[in-house]
């Protein structure tokens, strides 16, 4: 993963939780969860935005 190995993995998590204590934990994994959520979301939909230039005498046509 990343090139990273268990004993890496296990120094950021003990710097993680000397830095933002075992209280935050729980929040800060529901944030990067959600983040990771949203994002699998949106790469997921196909949203299509119409980006074809019009000719002004169409635009003013449309007001």
């Amino acid at each position: 993963m990343f090139g990273i190995g268990m004993p890496e993995l296990i120094i950021i998590l003990v710097i993680i939780l000397i830095i933002f204590g075992a209280g935050k934990l729980p929040q800060i994994g529901e944030g990067i969860g959600k983040g990771i959520k949203n994002f699998k979301k949106a790469t997921k939909d196909k949203e299509e935005i119409d980006v074809t230039p019009h000719k002004p005498e169409e635009i003013s046509e449309k007001k």
